[in-house]
């Protein structure tokens, strides 16, 4: 027989709620924080600030989709500790300029050291993010597990008024290790005290997070807000936070 939440990823909502769960551990970009409009926000700030149209770049959009193929192949990079975060930080901003035919590597610098410093402080989440955290709260521990970096993402709670929410922020560079990798869930269930059949996995991402917690036996639930992996091998797929209401 087929488990009914497989049933239930593509055909039907969630009728029966789940209560085996005590920990709930969620990512925090792309997942609760909204990602994309922040650093969309954050690029449009240092488009003025730096006069980028005077140096011949079209819009920000125009600069941020550049940077972008940059960021994400850097980001690889320093998933698999081949590069350290200082030089990702300053590199993705260095190689988008010099797209433009812009070498200038103090600008670069400077550019990137604003980054770190206004992207945290947008605050735009994913509809329904603190309605249904404070649902949760209420009758579950939750945690935060994230590879973005740890002075960074501990502002982004901040500004967001989201730390109030979780017991244990895991960051990848207290763990030593970053997701996919097991050690960092295994890492977190012993900093929460939770156990693995115990827990949930909330994430958007179905390599870093769904396949990474479900190595360690984790269930997850994959946050498809754009239904853009309708195959997830997830225990759920959800396409709007609110949906955690049902199963939990």
């Amino acid at each position: 027989m087929i488990p009914m939440h497989y049933f239930c990823l593509e055909y039907c909502t969630f009728s029966m709620k789940t209560t085996k769960y005590r920990h709930i551990f969620f990512d925090l970009d792309k997942t609760l924080w909204d990602f994309d409009t922040n650093s969309m926000e954050t690029f449009r700030d240092l488009f003025n600030t730096y006069g980028l149209k005077r140096l011949g770049i079209e819009s920000a959009e125009n600069f941020h989709t550049i940077y972008e193929f940059h960021n994400l192949a850097l980001w690889e990079i320093y998933r698999q500790g081949k590069i350290e975060k200082a030089e990702l930080n300053i590199k993705r901003f260095i190689l988008a300029l010099e797209e433009f035919g812009i070498r200038d590597y103090e600008l670069g610098r400077k550019m990137a050291m604003d980054y770190i410093h206004l992207s945290p402080t947008k605050t735009n989440l994913f509809p329904d993010t603190h309605r249904v955290l404070e649902y949760l709260k209420a009758r579950y521990s939750l945690h935060i597990i994230t590879n973005g970096f740890e002075e960074v993402q501990f502002r982004k709670l901040q500004h967001s008024s989201l730390s109030r929410y979780f017991k244990e922020v895991i960051t990848s560079e207290d763990a030593g290790v970053k997701k996919p990798d097991p050690e960092i869930f295994k890492y977190a269930l012993k900093r929460a005290g939770a156990g693995a059949k115990e827990s949930l996995m909330v994430g958007d991402d179905e390599e870093v997070d769904i396949a990474g917690a479900g190595s360690l036996g984790i269930d997850q639930v994959l946050v498809d807000f754009q239904n853009l992996v309708p195959g997830s091998t997830a225990t759920y797929r959800i396409r709007s936070l609110d949906e955690l209401t049902a199963i939990l």
